[in-house]
Protein backbone atom coordinates (compact mmCIF):
# COMPACT_ATOMS: atom_id res chain seq x y z
CA UNK A 1 0.00 0.00 0.00
CA UNK A 2 1.39 3.41 -0.58
CA UNK A 3 0.99 6.33 1.10
CA UNK A 4 2.19 9.71 1.13
CA UNK A 5 1.74 11.74 4.52
CA UNK A 6 0.54 11.28 8.43
CA UNK A 7 -2.34 13.77 8.83
CA UNK A 8 -2.17 13.65 13.23
CA UNK A 9 -3.22 16.51 15.79
CA UNK A 10 0.16 17.38 16.33
CA UNK A 11 -0.09 19.50 12.59
CA UNK A 12 3.27 17.88 11.79
CA UNK A 13 2.70 15.47 8.86
CA UNK A 14 6.17 13.55 7.41
CA UNK A 15 6.01 11.60 4.60
CA UNK A 16 5.96 7.76 4.15
CA UNK A 17 6.57 6.11 1.24
CA UNK A 18 4.97 2.46 1.88
CA UNK A 19 2.61 1.37 4.19
CA UNK A 20 3.24 -2.72 5.14
CA UNK A 21 0.32 -4.45 7.30
CA UNK A 22 2.19 -8.14 8.49
CA UNK A 23 -0.12 -10.71 9.72
CA UNK A 24 2.66 -12.45 11.88
CA UNK A 25 6.30 -12.26 13.19
CA UNK A 26 7.07 -14.22 9.49
CA UNK A 27 6.29 -11.07 8.29
CA UNK A 28 7.73 -8.58 10.09
CA UNK A 29 11.35 -10.57 9.84
CA UNK A 30 10.84 -10.71 5.91
CA UNK A 31 10.14 -6.51 5.63
CA UNK A 32 13.24 -6.04 8.22
CA UNK A 33 15.50 -8.14 5.89
CA UNK A 34 13.89 -6.32 2.77
CA UNK A 35 14.39 -2.76 4.69
CA UNK A 36 17.90 -3.91 5.26
CA UNK A 37 18.30 -4.61 1.45
CA UNK A 38 16.49 -1.14 0.45
CA UNK A 39 17.99 0.90 2.89
CA UNK A 40 14.44 2.18 3.66
CA UNK A 41 13.31 2.96 7.08
CA UNK A 42 10.57 1.76 9.44
CA UNK A 43 8.33 3.28 11.42
CA UNK A 44 6.24 0.71 13.75
CA UNK A 45 3.03 0.99 15.33
CA UNK A 46 0.74 -0.87 16.86
CA UNK A 47 -2.70 0.81 16.04
CA UNK A 48 -1.65 4.56 14.97
CA UNK A 49 -3.66 6.04 17.79
CA UNK A 50 -0.92 7.87 19.60
CA UNK A 51 -3.10 11.07 19.64
CA UNK A 52 -1.49 13.96 20.84
CA UNK A 53 2.04 12.39 20.44
CA UNK A 54 2.37 11.76 16.92
CA UNK A 55 -0.38 9.14 16.02
CA UNK A 56 0.95 7.53 12.74
CA UNK A 57 3.87 9.67 11.79
CA UNK A 58 7.12 9.24 11.91
CA UNK A 59 9.93 11.04 13.53
CA UNK A 60 12.02 11.44 9.95
CA UNK A 61 10.83 11.96 6.48
CA UNK A 62 10.10 9.00 3.77
CA UNK A 63 9.95 5.71 6.15
CA UNK A 64 7.55 2.82 5.58
CA UNK A 65 4.98 2.36 8.02
CA UNK A 66 4.70 -0.63 9.37
CA UNK A 67 1.03 -0.41 10.81
CA UNK A 68 0.97 -4.00 13.18
CA UNK A 69 -3.00 -3.57 13.96
CA UNK A 70 -3.66 -7.00 12.37
CA UNK A 71 -1.76 -8.69 14.62
CA UNK A 72 -4.42 -8.34 17.13
CA UNK A 73 -4.51 -12.31 18.48
CA UNK A 74 -4.65 -12.80 22.49
CA UNK A 75 -2.25 -15.80 22.05
CA UNK A 76 -2.99 -17.75 25.53
CA UNK A 77 -6.83 -17.08 25.61
CA UNK A 78 -7.74 -20.48 25.92
CA UNK A 79 -5.88 -20.26 29.95
CA UNK A 80 -6.67 -17.18 30.79
CA UNK A 81 -8.40 -17.26 34.15
CA UNK A 82 -8.08 -16.62 38.00
CA UNK A 83 -5.53 -18.80 39.05
CA UNK A 84 -3.58 -17.58 35.69
CA UNK A 85 -4.16 -14.03 34.91
CA UNK A 86 -1.73 -13.19 32.32
CA UNK A 87 -2.97 -12.44 28.74
CA UNK A 88 -0.30 -13.23 26.51
CA UNK A 89 -1.11 -10.45 23.30
CA UNK A 90 -0.28 -9.18 19.71
CA UNK A 91 0.50 -5.34 19.30
CA UNK A 92 -3.08 -5.16 17.77
CA UNK A 93 -4.81 -5.90 20.38
CA UNK A 94 -7.01 -3.06 21.89
CA UNK A 95 -8.47 -2.21 25.20
CA UNK A 96 -12.03 -2.75 24.15
CA UNK A 97 -10.97 -5.96 23.07
CA UNK A 98 -9.22 -7.27 25.97
CA UNK A 99 -12.14 -5.72 28.03
CA UNK A 100 -15.02 -7.63 26.20
CA UNK A 101 -12.59 -11.00 26.15
CA UNK A 102 -12.66 -10.80 30.16
CA UNK A 103 -16.38 -10.09 30.44
CA UNK A 104 -16.94 -13.25 28.09
CA UNK A 105 -14.73 -15.55 29.33
CA UNK A 106 -13.36 -14.22 32.87
CA UNK A 107 -15.44 -11.43 34.40
CA UNK A 108 -13.65 -11.85 37.94
CA UNK A 109 -10.74 -9.91 36.27
CA UNK A 110 -9.88 -6.56 35.00
CA UNK A 111 -6.90 -4.80 33.72
CA UNK A 112 -5.21 -1.39 34.10
CA UNK A 113 -6.72 0.95 31.83
CA UNK A 114 -6.35 4.22 30.19
CA UNK A 115 -8.49 7.00 29.43
CA UNK A 116 -7.08 6.94 25.94
CA UNK A 117 -9.50 5.23 23.84
CA UNK A 118 -11.20 2.04 23.63
CA UNK A 119 -9.40 1.52 20.28
CA UNK A 120 -5.92 2.18 21.40
CA UNK A 121 -3.41 -0.71 21.61
CA UNK A 122 -2.63 -1.85 25.01
CA UNK A 123 1.41 -2.86 23.88
CA UNK A 124 1.90 0.37 22.52
CA UNK A 125 0.54 2.63 25.16
CA UNK A 126 2.82 0.51 27.32
CA UNK A 127 6.11 0.28 25.95
CA UNK A 128 5.53 4.36 25.62
CA UNK A 129 5.34 4.33 28.96
CA UNK A 130 1.45 5.35 29.69
CA UNK A 131 -0.14 6.05 32.67
CA UNK A 132 -3.57 3.85 33.54
CA UNK A 133 -5.50 3.84 36.71
CA UNK A 134 -3.97 0.99 38.11
CA UNK A 135 -0.55 2.24 37.55
CA UNK A 136 2.66 2.88 35.11
CA UNK A 137 1.66 0.77 32.09
CA UNK A 138 5.20 -0.25 32.03
CA UNK A 139 4.74 -2.26 35.25
CA UNK A 140 1.91 -5.19 33.19
CA UNK A 141 4.45 -5.86 30.89
CA UNK A 142 7.03 -8.68 30.52
CA UNK A 143 7.96 -11.52 28.37
CA UNK A 144 8.55 -9.41 25.26
CA UNK A 145 9.37 -11.53 21.99
CA UNK A 146 10.99 -8.80 19.69
CA UNK A 147 11.95 -8.77 16.02
CA UNK A 148 15.06 -6.60 15.57
CA UNK A 149 17.11 -4.83 13.07
CA UNK A 150 18.61 -7.34 12.20
CA UNK A 151 15.67 -9.48 11.37
CA UNK A 152 16.45 -12.21 14.59
CA UNK A 153 13.60 -13.22 16.93
CA UNK A 154 14.80 -12.39 20.75
CA UNK A 155 12.35 -13.23 23.80
CA UNK A 156 12.77 -11.57 27.35
CA UNK A 157 13.06 -13.06 30.47
CA UNK A 158 12.15 -16.70 30.20
CA UNK A 159 9.74 -16.57 27.27
CA UNK A 160 13.26 -17.37 26.13
CA UNK A 161 12.63 -21.05 27.12
CA UNK A 162 9.55 -21.26 25.00
CA UNK A 163 5.72 -21.06 25.28
CA UNK A 164 5.41 -24.56 26.72
CA UNK A 165 7.50 -23.70 29.42
CA UNK A 166 5.62 -23.38 33.12
CA UNK A 167 7.76 -20.14 33.27
CA UNK A 168 7.11 -18.37 30.03
CA UNK A 169 3.97 -16.36 31.08
CA UNK A 170 4.23 -16.63 34.65
CA UNK A 171 7.90 -15.96 35.63
CA UNK A 172 8.65 -12.09 34.59
CA UNK A 173 12.54 -11.74 35.20
CA UNK A 174 14.52 -14.61 33.56
CA UNK A 175 17.96 -15.02 34.90
CA UNK A 176 20.65 -12.55 34.49
CA UNK A 177 20.20 -9.15 32.90
CA UNK A 178 16.59 -7.99 32.44
CA UNK A 179 16.34 -6.39 28.75
CA UNK A 180 13.05 -5.65 28.61
CA UNK A 181 13.59 -1.75 29.47
CA UNK A 182 15.79 -1.95 26.64
CA UNK A 183 12.59 -1.69 24.75
CA UNK A 184 10.19 1.15 26.18
CA UNK A 185 10.95 4.26 24.70
CA UNK A 186 13.27 3.22 22.27
CA UNK A 187 13.81 1.67 18.56
CA UNK A 188 15.86 -1.38 19.28
CA UNK A 189 13.25 -3.57 17.82
CA UNK A 190 9.77 -4.18 16.90
CA UNK A 191 7.91 -5.95 19.70
CA UNK A 192 5.55 -8.57 18.32
CA UNK A 193 3.67 -9.50 21.89
CA UNK A 194 4.50 -9.37 25.41
CA UNK A 195 2.82 -11.20 28.39
CA UNK A 196 0.40 -8.35 30.15
CA UNK A 197 -0.69 -8.62 33.90
CA UNK A 198 -4.45 -8.84 34.59
CA UNK A 199 -5.95 -8.17 37.89
CA UNK A 200 -8.73 -9.69 40.09
CA UNK A 201 -11.75 -7.89 40.57
CA UNK A 202 -12.02 -6.89 44.48
CA UNK A 203 -15.17 -7.29 45.87
CA UNK A 204 -16.14 -3.88 46.48
CA UNK A 205 -15.19 -1.46 44.11
CA UNK A 206 -16.12 2.40 44.64
CA UNK A 207 -14.57 6.08 42.89
CA UNK A 208 -13.87 8.31 44.81
CA UNK A 209 -13.98 12.52 43.76
CA UNK A 210 -12.43 15.21 45.84
CA UNK A 211 -12.86 18.64 45.26
CA UNK A 212 -10.72 21.19 46.11
CA UNK A 213 -12.43 24.29 48.14
CA UNK A 214 -9.36 26.84 47.78
CA UNK A 215 -6.96 26.58 45.13
CA UNK A 216 -4.16 27.86 47.37
CA UNK A 217 -4.32 24.36 49.22
CA UNK A 218 -3.35 22.85 45.73
CA UNK A 219 0.30 21.38 47.83
CA UNK A 220 -1.64 20.32 50.78
CA UNK A 221 -3.81 18.63 48.43
CA UNK A 222 -1.27 16.83 46.78
CA UNK A 223 0.99 15.22 49.27
CA UNK A 224 -1.87 14.34 51.51
CA UNK A 225 -3.39 12.52 48.26
CA UNK A 226 0.25 10.86 48.21
CA UNK A 227 0.19 9.69 51.70
CA UNK A 228 -3.43 8.29 50.73
CA UNK A 229 -1.65 6.20 48.15
CA UNK A 230 1.46 4.90 50.13
CA UNK A 231 -1.46 3.49 53.14
CA UNK A 232 -2.90 2.00 50.65
CA UNK A 233 -6.03 3.84 50.92
CA UNK A 234 -6.41 4.83 47.18
CA UNK A 235 -5.68 1.97 46.09
CA UNK A 236 -5.28 3.36 42.23
CA UNK A 237 -3.91 6.31 39.87
CA UNK A 238 -5.13 9.35 41.68
CA UNK A 239 -5.98 11.69 38.92
CA UNK A 240 -6.11 15.76 39.84
CA UNK A 241 -7.83 17.64 36.96
CA UNK A 242 -8.03 21.55 36.74
CA UNK A 243 -11.03 23.53 36.18
CA UNK A 244 -10.33 23.52 32.82
CA UNK A 245 -9.45 19.98 32.23
CA UNK A 246 -13.16 18.84 34.18
CA UNK A 247 -15.87 21.40 32.12
CA UNK A 248 -14.01 19.86 28.68
CA UNK A 249 -14.09 16.60 29.98
CA UNK A 250 -17.88 17.00 30.80
CA UNK A 251 -19.13 19.42 28.29
CA UNK A 252 -19.67 16.65 25.71
CA UNK A 253 -21.88 14.52 27.73
CA UNK A 254 -23.64 17.64 29.22
CA UNK A 255 -24.60 18.74 25.60
CA UNK A 256 -25.85 15.10 24.90
CA UNK A 257 -27.88 15.07 27.21
CA UNK A 258 -29.69 18.50 26.34
CA UNK A 259 -30.04 17.35 23.11
CA UNK A 260 -31.42 13.92 23.48
CA UNK A 261 -33.38 13.91 26.79
CA UNK A 262 -34.58 18.03 27.07
CA UNK A 263 -35.33 18.43 23.50
CA UNK A 264 -32.87 21.45 23.00
CA UNK A 265 -31.16 22.61 19.90
CA UNK A 266 -27.42 22.45 19.39
CA UNK A 267 -27.65 26.45 19.54
CA UNK A 268 -29.20 25.80 22.33
CA UNK A 269 -27.74 23.19 24.33
CA UNK A 270 -24.22 24.74 23.99
CA UNK A 271 -25.53 27.73 25.75
CA UNK A 272 -27.13 25.65 28.08
CA UNK A 273 -23.86 23.58 28.92
CA UNK A 274 -22.06 26.50 30.36
CA UNK A 275 -24.75 27.17 32.74
CA UNK A 276 -24.83 23.54 33.86
CA UNK A 277 -21.22 23.64 33.99
CA UNK A 278 -20.85 26.87 35.80
CA UNK A 279 -23.22 25.54 38.36
CA UNK A 280 -22.05 21.94 38.71
CA UNK A 281 -17.87 22.57 38.22
CA UNK A 282 -17.29 25.00 40.97
CA UNK A 283 -13.89 24.07 42.07
CA UNK A 284 -10.33 24.88 40.82
CA UNK A 285 -9.01 21.29 41.33
CA UNK A 286 -10.79 18.12 41.39
CA UNK A 287 -9.43 14.52 41.79
CA UNK A 288 -10.91 10.90 40.91
CA UNK A 289 -9.23 7.48 42.14
CA UNK A 290 -10.60 4.27 43.62
CA UNK A 291 -11.19 2.17 46.37
CA UNK A 292 -11.19 -1.23 46.78
CA UNK A 293 -11.04 -4.34 49.02
CA UNK A 294 -14.20 -6.09 51.14
CA UNK A 295 -17.09 -4.12 52.17
CA UNK A 296 -15.27 -3.28 55.27
CA UNK A 297 -12.18 -2.14 54.56
CA UNK A 298 -13.84 0.15 51.49
CA UNK A 299 -15.67 1.29 54.21
CA UNK A 300 -12.51 1.99 56.37
CA UNK A 301 -10.86 3.78 53.60
CA UNK A 302 -13.51 6.01 53.10
CA UNK A 303 -13.82 7.28 56.64
CA UNK A 304 -10.40 7.68 57.05
CA UNK A 305 -9.78 9.63 53.58
CA UNK A 306 -13.33 11.55 54.91
CA UNK A 307 -11.20 12.25 58.23
CA UNK A 308 -7.91 13.59 56.63
CA UNK A 309 -9.32 15.55 53.66
CA UNK A 310 -12.52 17.28 55.19
CA UNK A 311 -10.84 20.95 56.26
CA UNK A 312 -10.14 21.11 52.55
CA UNK A 313 -12.18 19.08 50.60
CA UNK A 314 -15.35 17.52 49.56
CA UNK A 315 -15.67 14.13 49.29
CA UNK A 316 -18.08 12.19 46.97
CA UNK A 317 -18.28 8.43 47.12
CA UNK A 318 -19.59 7.50 43.24
CA UNK A 319 -20.86 3.84 42.43
CA UNK A 320 -23.59 2.88 40.19
CA UNK A 321 -26.26 2.89 42.50
CA UNK A 322 -25.75 6.50 43.80
CA UNK A 323 -25.71 7.65 40.13
CA UNK A 324 -28.67 5.90 39.26
CA UNK A 325 -31.02 7.45 42.04
CA UNK A 326 -29.53 10.69 41.36
CA UNK A 327 -30.08 10.80 37.89
CA UNK A 328 -33.69 9.17 38.41
CA UNK A 329 -34.62 12.03 40.52
CA UNK A 330 -33.23 14.73 39.05
CA UNK A 331 -33.75 13.58 35.39
CA UNK A 332 -37.49 13.47 36.62
CA UNK A 333 -37.36 17.34 37.33
CA UNK A 334 -35.32 18.36 35.00
CA UNK A 335 -37.82 20.78 34.15
CA UNK A 336 -35.99 23.03 36.92
CA UNK A 337 -32.58 23.98 35.71
CA UNK A 338 -30.40 23.17 38.82
CA UNK A 339 -32.10 19.76 38.58
CA UNK A 340 -31.50 19.15 34.71
CA UNK A 341 -27.56 20.43 35.32
CA UNK A 342 -27.42 17.66 37.80
CA UNK A 343 -29.10 15.30 35.69
CA UNK A 344 -26.86 16.06 32.87
CA UNK A 345 -23.43 16.02 34.47
CA UNK A 346 -24.20 12.40 36.33
CA UNK A 347 -24.98 11.54 32.78
CA UNK A 348 -22.03 13.09 31.41
CA UNK A 349 -20.08 11.34 34.78
CA UNK A 350 -21.22 7.70 34.17
CA UNK A 351 -18.51 6.82 31.74
CA UNK A 352 -15.32 8.08 33.73
CA UNK A 353 -16.71 6.59 37.03
CA UNK A 354 -16.52 3.46 34.82
CA UNK A 355 -13.04 4.64 33.65
CA UNK A 356 -11.96 4.65 37.26
CA UNK A 357 -13.23 0.97 37.69
CA UNK A 358 -11.84 -0.61 34.90
CA UNK A 359 -14.35 0.07 31.21
CA UNK A 360 -12.24 1.77 28.50
CA UNK A 361 -14.56 4.80 27.33
CA UNK A 362 -14.25 7.11 24.47
CA UNK A 363 -15.39 10.13 26.03
CA UNK A 364 -12.58 11.84 26.06
CA UNK A 365 -11.86 11.79 22.29
CA UNK A 366 -15.05 11.87 21.48
CA UNK A 367 -15.52 15.31 23.62
CA UNK A 368 -12.46 17.16 21.25
CA UNK A 369 -14.41 15.92 18.41
CA UNK A 370 -17.48 17.72 19.60
CA UNK A 371 -15.73 20.94 20.16
CA UNK A 372 -14.20 20.89 16.62
CA UNK A 373 -17.80 20.34 15.35
CA UNK A 374 -16.89 17.34 13.56
CA UNK A 375 -20.11 15.59 12.80
CA UNK A 376 -19.10 12.11 12.86
CA UNK A 377 -17.67 10.89 16.76
CA UNK A 378 -16.31 7.81 16.26
CA UNK A 379 -12.69 8.41 17.76
CA UNK A 380 -10.54 6.32 15.46
CA UNK A 381 -11.35 9.18 13.23
CA UNK A 382 -9.44 12.26 15.28
CA UNK A 383 -6.70 12.61 13.02
CA UNK A 384 -8.87 13.54 10.38
CA UNK A 385 -10.88 16.40 12.05
CA UNK A 386 -9.75 19.40 12.48
CA UNK A 387 -8.82 19.34 16.26
CA UNK A 388 -5.09 20.02 17.09
CA UNK A 389 -3.69 18.49 20.45
CA UNK A 390 -0.30 18.85 21.86
CA UNK A 391 1.06 17.21 24.94
CA UNK A 392 3.69 18.23 27.11
CA UNK A 393 4.14 15.80 30.37
CA UNK A 394 6.90 16.63 33.06
CA UNK A 395 7.52 14.04 35.11
CA UNK A 396 7.19 15.57 38.68
CA UNK A 397 8.93 14.65 42.11
CA UNK A 398 6.09 14.12 44.45
CA UNK A 399 6.37 17.01 46.37
CA UNK A 400 3.05 19.56 45.99
CA UNK A 401 4.87 23.20 46.54
CA UNK A 402 6.83 22.88 44.18
CA UNK A 403 4.59 20.84 41.58
CA UNK A 404 2.11 24.12 42.22
CA UNK A 405 4.87 26.33 41.40
CA UNK A 406 5.84 24.55 37.95
CA UNK A 407 1.75 24.65 37.26
CA UNK A 408 1.47 28.18 38.11
CA UNK A 409 4.74 28.43 35.78
CA UNK A 410 3.25 26.96 32.63
CA UNK A 411 -0.01 28.50 33.27
CA UNK A 412 1.99 31.66 32.72
CA UNK A 413 3.92 31.02 29.81
CA UNK A 414 0.81 29.37 27.81
CA UNK A 415 -0.98 32.77 28.52
CA UNK A 416 1.58 34.66 26.75
CA UNK A 417 0.82 32.47 23.54
CA UNK A 418 -3.18 33.17 24.38
CA UNK A 419 -3.57 29.23 25.58
CA UNK A 420 -5.57 27.43 28.38
CA UNK A 421 -3.81 24.85 29.69
CA UNK A 422 -5.59 21.72 30.80
CA UNK A 423 -4.12 19.98 33.46
CA UNK A 424 -4.13 16.54 35.11
CA UNK A 425 -2.06 16.05 38.07
CA UNK A 426 -1.18 12.06 38.39
CA UNK A 427 0.15 10.64 41.74
CA UNK A 428 1.12 7.77 39.24
CA UNK A 429 3.78 6.21 42.17
CA UNK A 430 4.58 6.68 45.96
CA UNK A 431 7.39 8.77 44.79
CA UNK A 432 6.88 10.32 41.91
CA UNK A 433 4.04 12.15 40.17
CA UNK A 434 3.49 13.15 36.26
CA UNK A 435 1.36 15.79 34.87
CA UNK A 436 -0.83 15.24 31.30
CA UNK A 437 -1.07 18.55 30.01
CA UNK A 438 -2.19 19.73 26.60
CA UNK A 439 -3.23 22.18 24.26
CA UNK A 440 -5.93 22.52 21.73
CA UNK A 441 -5.71 24.23 18.67
CA UNK A 442 -7.64 24.59 15.30
CA UNK A 443 -5.32 22.39 12.95
CA UNK A 444 -6.97 24.13 10.00
CA UNK A 445 -5.22 27.23 11.14
CA UNK A 446 -1.70 27.17 9.99
CA UNK A 447 -1.04 30.44 12.25
CA UNK A 448 -2.36 28.50 15.52
CA UNK A 449 -0.38 25.20 14.39
CA UNK A 450 2.46 27.40 14.59
CA UNK A 451 1.28 29.10 17.80
CA UNK A 452 0.86 25.81 19.55
CA UNK A 453 4.43 24.85 18.65
CA UNK A 454 6.25 27.82 19.88
CA UNK A 455 4.20 27.39 23.24
CA UNK A 456 4.66 23.89 23.61
CA UNK A 457 8.75 24.54 22.94
CA UNK A 458 8.18 27.59 25.60
CA UNK A 459 6.83 24.72 27.78
CA UNK A 460 9.85 22.55 27.55
CA UNK A 461 12.15 25.08 28.06
CA UNK A 462 11.01 26.08 31.05
CA UNK A 463 10.36 22.97 32.53
CA UNK A 464 14.25 21.98 31.52
CA UNK A 465 14.92 24.96 33.45
CA UNK A 466 13.71 24.16 35.99
CA UNK A 467 15.59 21.00 36.50
CA UNK A 468 12.66 18.65 34.99
CA UNK A 469 12.11 16.84 31.45
CA UNK A 470 8.93 15.14 30.28
CA UNK A 471 8.11 11.57 30.97
CA UNK A 472 6.94 10.89 27.57
CA UNK A 473 8.18 12.69 23.96
CA UNK A 474 5.95 14.19 21.11
CA UNK A 475 7.27 12.57 17.68
CA UNK A 476 8.01 16.20 16.52
CA UNK A 477 10.29 16.83 19.77
CA UNK A 478 12.72 14.16 19.89
CA UNK A 479 15.49 16.36 18.16
CA UNK A 480 15.16 18.38 21.30
CA UNK A 481 14.99 15.69 23.61
CA UNK A 482 18.42 14.10 22.51
CA UNK A 483 19.72 17.41 22.25
CA UNK A 484 20.26 17.70 25.66
CA UNK A 485 23.13 15.04 28.17
CA UNK A 486 25.23 14.26 24.53
CA UNK A 487 26.77 11.60 25.64
CA UNK A 488 24.02 10.11 27.40
CA UNK A 489 22.35 9.66 24.26
CA UNK A 490 25.44 8.33 22.48
CA UNK A 491 25.48 5.47 24.74
CA UNK A 492 21.67 4.63 23.92
CA UNK A 493 23.03 5.06 20.14
CA UNK A 494 25.50 2.89 20.52
CA UNK A 495 23.34 0.32 22.50
CA UNK A 496 21.14 0.69 19.37
CA UNK A 497 24.25 -0.61 17.08
CA UNK A 498 24.12 -3.88 18.54
CA UNK A 499 20.31 -4.83 17.71
CA UNK A 500 20.06 -2.71 14.95
CA UNK A 501 23.19 -1.81 13.38
CA UNK A 502 22.07 -0.07 10.06
CA UNK A 503 19.38 2.01 12.25
CA UNK A 504 16.00 0.82 10.11
CA UNK A 505 13.43 1.10 13.07
CA UNK A 506 12.21 4.23 14.07
CA UNK A 507 15.11 6.52 13.59
CA UNK A 508 15.49 9.47 15.92
CA UNK A 509 12.80 7.92 18.05
CA UNK A 510 13.94 8.26 21.39
CA UNK A 511 17.68 8.25 20.14
CA UNK A 512 20.30 10.31 18.18
CA UNK A 513 19.28 10.33 14.15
Amino acid sequence: MDCSRTDNVTGRLKTILAVHEPANVEDIVAIVHSARFSRLPLYPVSKGFNWGYGSRSPVTENCALVDLGRMNRILNAERISVDNPIAVIEPGVTQIQLYEFLQIHCPQLTFNVTGSGRDTSIIGNALDRGVGYMGPRKDDVFGLEIVTGTGETLRTGFRRLGDSSPLAHSHPFGIGPILDGLFFQSNFGIVTSACFRLSPRRPKEVAVSLALRRAADLPQFINELARLKRDGLLTSVTHIANRARTRSTLSFGITRYLENECGFSREAANSEADRAINMVVTDEWTSLASVTGNAGQVKAALGEIRYRTIGYARLMVITDRRLDLGYAVTHALRFIPFARANAAAISALRPLHKLALGVPTDVAIENLLWKFNYRNNHAVELDQSRCGLLFVNPALPLDGQFTAEIVEGMKSIAAQYNHSLYITINVETTTSLVAIINLLFDRGSPEEVDRAHNCADALLAYIRQRGLEPYRARADMMDKIVATDPDYWKKIRSLKKIFDPDNIIAPGRYNLP
